[in-house]
């Protein structure tokens, strides 16, 4: 019979050690590695806390900084408007003053010049006795016509004319027709007067194209 060979791993030449520490010792090694593992760990959580709390207080600083003083620089504005606030005033009642003489006078017919130009268009040796003005205001509508054919206006004249001779009135209708604002004009009685001539009286009525304009302009012009 052959004998059974029994390889037990016996290693020959080797170091010999033997650990007679209880496993306690290695269980606390162990820990303290961890420990000193999460120490570190929470350190540099720290760190970076701390630089963001730094961060961010810096950020609030600057714009604590910057609100301040835009503050002082709105403080200075309204000093300086202060000190305009009078004009301000004048500027604004200058506007409203304006405003209201646009209101008052958008009416305005300058019958002056009306009335000069009326005598240059009539022949010389036509006069003009007299003149009664019915025009609109600003404040009430002029009545208007309510026949089809007839022009809306916003003033009538009836003026009353001297000719020494014989009135050539087709004529001077005529010649009214051609001042600014002209609406219409009619003649109305004829009379012969001793030792005067012929009364005519001739009705106008004016549109809006007579208006002046001159207090319209609200920016302070004439």
């Amino acid at each position: 019979m052959s004998r059974a060979t029994h390889d037990d791993g016996l290693t020959l030449g080797g170091e010999p050690r033997v650990n007679l520490l209880p496993p306690e010792v290695a269980a606390q090694a162990s820990d303290r590695v961890l420990r000193k593992r999460l120490i570190l760990a929470t350190a540099g959580v720290l760190v970076l806390v701390l630089f963001g709390v730094g961060g961010a207080f810096l950020h609030a600083t600057s714009s604590a900084l910057r609100f301040v003083a835009v503050q002082a620089d709105t403080t200075d504005l309204l000093a300086e408007q202060g000190k305009y606030v009078a004009v301000r005033q004048v500027e604004e009642q200058v506007e409203t003053a304006l405003a209201a003489r646009a209101v008052g006078g958008w009416t305005e017919v300058d019958w002056k010049t009306y009335l000069q130009g009326m005598r240059a268009v009539l022949p010389a040796d036509v006069g003009i006795e007299a003149v009664i003005v019915d025009s609109t205001s600003p404040l009430a509508a002029y009545a208007q016509p309510t026949g089809p054919l007839q022009e809306p206006r916003v003033a009538t004249l009836t003026v009353t004319m001297v000719s020494p001779g014989l009135p050539t009135v087709p004529q001077w209708l005529d010649a009214l027709h051609t001042l600014p604002g002209m609406a219409d004009a009619v003649a109305g009685s004829i009379t012969a007067v001793e030792n005067v001539g012929y009364t005519v009286i001739v009705t106008m009525h004016i549109d809006s194209d007579a208006f002046s304009g001159r207090l319209t302009d609200t920016t302070g012009g004439n």
